[in-house]
């Protein structure tokens, strides 16, 4: 542990609203534990900030103690970006605010707050805007590293609908980031991870997307995975932005609508989330059951916030994760075959593959509009190895990267950063392609010493002196 005088922790904690725990506060082994239980990390100094005073306060004794700085939102991020060892962790947890604005259709979201916060709040007034899809994700996080889900062919990235943040920036200033107010790190902050400050306050645009949804699933056995995927992916392309579909390939969950004997077998089901008019409804029932002969569906329309929860309980905290992940433009059919095989050999019944769908709205911005730069992805493909053993660890983890080799020839050899691990330091380049240098120079001006560098990490461009901020 880091050799911090009793004294010194005693006079922070004078300073603050929120709770400071170290290794011998009861709470400190809760407080370091987030949802990939494969990261097991002791920070010196765990700070549950209440406020932004609590974080300039917390920033000043890092710097003082020349402590690592991690930032934790949701805790959720598979890399563990949000503990570190020997350092002091900015918990966000605790503020949680979310307001609603409904008639500009504005969200204003404190860092500490989850999917389920956002959907519980703006719901009320059936206003939603993009997001992922487990409702215990942290807003923070997902949106920093550009943040995609069900609604995103409709209407964008959850970066596309940041209207603006507040920040508390390296050198401990708290600056409002937009269009038109620090515009270059406003830039940054759209999908450029925890690169560049402290964010306290997410202004999100919302959209009038109503209480209810058709969504669902429907579910084919894994012998007819190949006809499905190749209709899947003939038809993709013609699906209006109000539709989306993912496929998921995995073993079969016991969901009470598929027969006893379909559970534990491999499978590919499609995830439907549908916001257009109900009169399209039947449409996309036979466009779904024209993939082949179904085991079984669950389709229907359904309140959004439910079907935001629907995969919650496939993704549990506590348990062992390990991802890699491609963007893809298309399902070939050589991905196909592989996929198909590597199913046929899974090293834990939690473990699967999903292509989730984006496109639409996601593609029409310019690719350098903001960090995020993928913006020709259709498909960003996840390889989730997921179980609770540690001795299991080998086989789950070369499971992962054996299909990662094999779909790599046809990929687009660029990767979304909050699926990335933290051994693919090396994929940083590849996550934001031609816009990483101008990230690099940003980081320079906002944060040239890399206080904040405990994330898939840009390093920061050394800019001359006397250099002026945007």
């Amino acid at each position: 542990m880091a050799d911090i005088p009793v004294a010194a922790i005693e006079a922070f904690k004078t300073t603050l609203r929120g709770q400071v725990m170290t290794d011998n506060d009861p709470g400190y082994d809760d407080a370091r534990r987030i949802w990939n239980a494969m990261i097991d990390r002791y920070p010196a100094v765990i700070v549950r900030c209440a406020g932004v005073a609590d974080v300039l306060s917390s920033l000043s004794f890092a710097r003082e103690h020349q402590l690592p700085i991690a930032i934790r939102g949701g805790g959720h991020n598979i890399a563990g970006s949000a503990i570190c060892t020997d350092g002091l962790v900015l918990d966000m947890s605790t503020m949680k605010s979310v307001r609603i604005d409904p008639d500009a259709q504005r969200a204003y979201v404190e860092p500490g707050a989850t999917l389920a916060d956002f959907d519980h709040e703006a719901q009320a007034f059936g206003l939603a805007t993009p997001l992922g899809i487990n409702s215990t994700t942290g807003v923070a996080g997902l949106t920093l590293g550009g943040g995609f889900g069900w609604l995103s062919r409709r209407y964008g990235m959850t970066i596309d609908n940041l209207i603006s943040a507040d920040v508390v920036t390296a050198d401990g200033k708290l600056v409002h980031a937009s269009a038109s107010s620090h515009p270059d790190l406003f830039w940054a902050l759209r999908g450029g991870g925890g690169n560049f400050g402290v964010v306290t306050l997410f202004e999100f645009q919302l959209h009038r997307v109503g209480t209810e949804v058709f969504g669902g699933l429907i579910v084919f056995p894994l012998d007819q995975a190949q006809a499905a995927l190749r209709k899947y992916q003939g038809a993709t392309p013609l699906m209006p932005d109000d539709l989306t579909v993912w496929a998921v390939l995995r073993l079969a969950p016991p969901l009470p609508f598929l027969p006893p004997e379909v559970h534990g077998q491999p499978i590919v089901a499609f995830a439907v989330c549908h916001t257009g008019a109900a009169t399209d409804q039947a449409d996309i029932n036979a466009l779904l059951r024209g993939f082949g002969t179904p085991l079984g569906e669950h389709l229907g329309a359904m309140p959004y916030s439910a079907w935001q929860q629907a995969f919650d309980a496939l993704l549990m905290p506590g348990a062992r994760n390990y991802w890699k992940s491609h963007n893809l433009a298309t399902l070939s059919e050589g991905l196909i075959d592989a996929v198909i095989d590597a199913v046929h050999h899974l090293p834990s019944p939690q473990c699967e593959i999903f292509f989730g769908q984006i496109g639409g709205q996601t593609a029409r911005p310019a690719a350098d509009a903001m960090a995020y730069s993928a913006r020709s992805t259709q498909y960003a493909m996840n390889v989730h190895s997921r179980w609770d053993d540690a001795k299991d660890d080998s086989a789950c983890i070369a499971w992962a990267r054996d299909f990662f080799q094999a779909a790599a020839p046809h990929a687009m050899g660029s990767v979304y950063v909050n699926f990335m691990t933290e051994e693919e330091a090396h994929r940083v380049k590849a996550a934001y392609g031609d816009n990483f240098d101008r990230l690099a120079h940003i980081k320079g001006r906002y944060d040239p010493q890399n206080l904040f560098r405990n994330n898939q990490n840009i390093q920061p461009f050394a800019a001359a002196p006397g250099s002026n901020r945007d």
